[in-house]
């Protein structure tokens, strides 16, 4: 067991907030496994990089000797999260979201312990609650209350409707702190109402309440938005290992200090003294390969991290960069379609010839196939390839 000093070092690591943290030294000084748990809820089950900033401080717990409890939300999904939405979400059917559990189970073992982790499903108590059980814990919270959450405050004063199941969903996963006694609940920081909730619930059954522990929200390799599929600034778990090597070794320098404290398992004196080597002289570059192999590694292998930077067939596709790649910046006032990117960059000679290498599908966008519908989105930076020799690594100002 390391010491007290050495532990919360490694559990403040990237953290955002911890509340209260004084009674987690005083867990902390039991000397006994905590039970640290985490929600999820499987609406979405192709992860990313994003998504293991949370299950990476599990593993830490993990190290540390505490008992992890991977929550998925088989319940809570069927409700729909309402955190963040100015509508209300369409839940999921059982079938769904049992499927998705299931492909959430396999990304999530690439990084969690499974001989160390307790895996449950809050329908187990929460089919067994009865409608008037439902109704008492119901009563343990008031409209008030609810509407302080931000997202049904503005909703509220913008006479959009707020279905009752919503206030359900915080309600359900503060009981939820209840029925697995935990100790300390991790979340985003986006979840911060639902987590507080845990702690009023478990006073109100008679329980110690839990530590909230909020992580950062990881931006996306354009530097400025969280990472998301839907903005395309996103490295997936289970891309190709050379998809994902030329995502990470292509970010900016600015992101790489950043996605070092969240995502790698390596020691901040280590990383430390990476920083030190680059203030040296050394290419930034270089320090970015190491965590570009370490994250190919834990997803994919030893061999495909070894493997990910050499030329198979595509250049691009299997994460080599040409040595002398061209930086391009271009100034636009929002989106741009690719075909007007490829043109402006110097990539092809014409519009028309921007057109021709999109019809034939040989236009890639850091790695993956893109057709002519998709958008350079402002503010972003990609490494671009047209046809077999055309690259540049492309911002759209």
């Amino acid at each position: 067991m390391k010491s007290l000093d050495d532990q919360l070092a490694l559990i403040r690591r990237g953290s955002e907030e911890i509340l209260v943290e004084d009674e987690l030294i005083e867990k902390l000084k039991q000397g006994r496994p905590l039970r640290i748990k985490a929600g999820f809820d499987p609406t979405a089950p192709d992860l990313h990089l994003g998504h293991t900033v949370l299950i990476n401080k599990l593993r830490q717990f993990q190290e540390l000797g505490h008992q992890v409890i991977f929550l998925i939300g088989d319940f809570t999904g069927m409700i729909g999260d309402p955190t963040g939405k100015n509508v209300t979400r369409q839940p999921l059917t059982r079938e769904q979201v049992l499927q998705n559990a299931e492909t959430y189970k396999e990304q999530v073992f690439k990084i969690l312990d499974p001989a160390k982790t307790e895996v449950a499903f809050n329908s187990t108590w929460m089919d067994a609650m009865s409608s008037a059980e439902l109704i008492q814990l119901a009563a343990k919270h008031t409209v008030a209350r609810m509407l302080e959450r931000d997202d049904f405050s503005k909703r509220y004063a913008a006479n959009q409707s707020i279905a009752i199941h919503e206030f359900l969903y915080p309600l359900v996963q503060g009981y939820d702190s209840v029925a697995l006694k935990a100790d300390v609940e991790l979340g985003g920081t986006d979840q911060k109402f639902n987590l507080l909730m845990g702690r009023e619930l478990q006073r109100a059954y008679g329980q110690e309440p839990q530590i909230i522990l909020t992580m950062p929200l990881l931006e996306g390799l354009d530097g400025v938005k969280k990472m998301s599929k839907s903005l395309g600034n996103y490295v997936g778990i289970q891309e190709a290992p050379g998809v994902m090597y030329n995502k990470l070794v292509s970010m900016p320098d600015t992101l790489m200090w950043r996605y070092f404290e969240l995502l790698s398992f390596r020691s901040m004196d280590e990383i430390e003294q990476f920083k030190r080597d680059v203030e040296a002289g050394a290419n930034p570059r270089d320090i970015k390969i190491k965590l570009a192999e370490e994250l190919v590694a834990r997803f994919h292998g030893e061999e495909a991290a070894q493997n990910a930077h050499k030329s198979a067939g595509n250049r691009l596709k299997d994460g080599e960069l040409p040595e002398d790649l061209p930086e391009v910046t271009l100034e636009g006032e929002g989106d741009m379609p690719i075909s007007a990117i490829l043109n402006k960059a110097g990539l092809v000679k014409n519009a028309a010839a921007a057109r021709d290498v999109l019809a034939s599908g040989s236009v890639r966008i850091d790695g993956a196939v893109v057709d002519r519908d998709f958008l350079f989105k402002q503010g972003a930076t990609h490494v671009c390839q047209a046809g077999k020799k055309a690259f540049a690594r492309i911002t759209l100002k």
